[in-house]
């Protein structure tokens, strides 16, 4: 990257005000002088001084990138950017394998670039007794400090965590973790960007099906991440493997188009473990999926998915699944599903794709014209999979609700759980060995506390209304010690429920708190 010469932009203001006295009864002189009455004139006024106008918040370059450990490679110093809306910041480059373990601090005025792929150590293979021959670099830990803003200077800049390796990013609720774009810096997004650099990849070592090498049988099932020109190999048999932490993170305007019909999304896990940590992740503007999730056993809380330019939860390939606090919203005129599940196409592979997922609120309003023609509903769920929906509301009044799809010796299954549905005049589509009148009876309308005539009656987009608390809750721990145990239906029980506040950024079609704050509007960087 060249470097830009700078330029400024100041504002001035100014104002005045003038303070005046009035002259009153004490003002006049004594009667018994026998003389005239005189009247003493007012003091001459003291001019207020006018305040020095304070310019809008802006960023001030660092003075350089922070030193690594003797021995890691190191970051590239691409001196600063131009003036953007949120000032000049300091970029300093990632270097193209993070060779031991680092971190990434948070610096006033400084921006962390991905310049392409960025690997976090090297494929170190599906356990630690088979590490292939060309990975020579012990288990590294990528760490990022709360506030820090990465972004993708290309659009096939990507994260790629690989197996035997962790990401250690833990955001606040008041500074969470950024993962953007280029545009996004230069003031250049919108609310209808999408697919300006690649994501973050989480590939692990735990069960996958569907596999690229190896089989499922002998225990050697691996598989490729889509997309991607050189190996970036995934899976194995640690079903408790950890590919690290991820907590209070953004991942804006991802998903660039890294081969034909393959796009990374916002997050992308690959055969990741129980051992992973994965809570209040915002996928914002992807241009495929808001994260989809290959295989492994992933466990996830408090997931926010905004304008997925496809699917807003996409799993498959034998992924074990659970989803608790979910609240996906897809822009308007855009999107396929709110829901893809599948193992298509590997019918008798295990471990069998299961999904749970508890408290969600999932809004789609345009009409299945809109949709990529791949779909046709506001959920699918196909294949080699189980699916079970608690506590759940879908607003599709545009739209049919669920399509399933039935192939293989045991086809796709649908459990709901106090689940309610807008749907529009059709709700249930079904094709290959499944009936629409199945999945009707799979949905189960007027039992187990499931609605598929429920009118909305949402505030703010998506706090529950009085139609949400009317309905009985199910205990999802009952199902499996994951979930918490609530009270309520839906991502957010009422106004004082705010765990999606503070960390998200705001668009246009999805505010999350006030949208006069420009320091948390998606189209912007925070100034911290």
């Amino acid at each position: 990257m060249a470097k830009i010469n700078r330029f400024n932009t100041i504002l001035m203001a100014s104002c005045a005000c003038v303070a005046l006295s009035a002259c009153g009864a004490d003002d006049i002189a004594s009667p018994g002088t026998g003389g005239d009455v005189i009247i003493n004139p007012p003091p001459t006024p003291t001019p207020t001084p006018t305040p020095t106008p304070t310019p809008p918040a802006t960023v001030t370059p660092a003075g350089g990138c922070p030193t690594l450990p003797a021995g890691a490679n190191p970051f590239v110093d691409r001196g600063v950017t131009q003036t953007t809306p949120t000032g000049v910041w300091r970029i300093c480059e990632l270097p193209a394998t993070i060779n031991q373990s680092i971190t990434l601090t948070k610096v006033p005025g400084l921006l962390y670039a991905l310049p392409g792929r960025v690997n976090v150590g090297c494929d170190r293979g599906p356990s630690d007794s088979a590490v292939p021959a060309g990975c020579t670099i012990p288990s590294v830990t990528l760490s990022i400090e709360p506030g820090v803003i990465v972004y993708g200077s290309t659009g096939t800049s990507w994260l790629a965590v690989n197996r035997g390796n962790r990401i250690n990013a833990v955001g606040t609720a008041e500074r969470p973790i950024i993962f953007t774009s280029r545009d996004n810096v230069l003031g250049l997004s919108t609310d209808s960007s999408i697919g300006q650099w690649g994501g973050v990849v989480l590939m692990g070592r735990a069960r996958v099906t569907d596999c690229t090498t190896g089989s499922v049988g002998a225990g050697t099932c691996e598989r490729q991440t889509e997309g991607s020109a050189d190996p970036a190999v995934f899976g194995g048999q640690i079903d408790n493997d950890s590919s690290g932490t991820m907590r209070y993170v953004q991942i804006r305007y991802s998903g660039y188009v890294l081969g034909a019909n393959t796009e990374l999304q916002a997050l992308t896990t690959e055969g990741v473990g129980s051992g992973t940590t994965l809570d209040y992740i915002q996928s914002h503007n992807s241009s495929d999926d808001g994260a989809e999730f290959f295989g492994g056993v992933v466990r996830l809380k408090h997931y926010i998915a905004t304008g997925a330019d496809d699917d807003s939860i996409d799993s498959d390939t034998g992924a074990n699944n659970r989803i608790q606090y979910a609240l996906v919203i897809q822009r308007p005129g855009a999107g396929d599903a709110l829901f893809e599940i599948d193992s298509n196409g590997f019918e008798s592979d295990t471990p069998r794709q299961s999904l749970m997922v508890a408290n969600f609120t999932a809004i789609q309003s345009q009409t299945s014209a809109n949709n990529e023609g791949n779909d046709l509903a506001s959920g699918l769920f196909r294949g080699n999979s189980d699916t079970t929906l608690i506590n759940g509301i879908i607003v599709s009044p545009n739209n049919e609700c669920i399509r399933m799809n039935g192939s293989g010796t045991t086809p796709a299954t649908l459990t709901a759980r106090s689940v309610v549905m807008q749907c529009n005049a059709t709700k249930y589509l079904g094709t290959g060995s499944i009936t629409a009148a199945q999945v009707a009876t799979a949905f189960g309308t007027g039992t187990n506390n499931n609605n598929d005539a429920y009118t909305a009656t949402l505030s703010s987009l998506f706090i529950n209304g009085a139609t949400e608390t009317a309905v009985p809750a199910f205990d999802a721990k009952t199902l499996d010690s994951f979930f918490d145990t609530t009270t309520y239906i839906g991502a957010v029980k009422d106004a004082n429920d705010n765990w999606y506040k503070g960390w998200t950024c705001n668009s246009a079609y999805a505010p999350f708190d006030s949208t006069s704050n420009a320091n948390r509007a998606c189209t912007s960087l925070p100034i911290t």
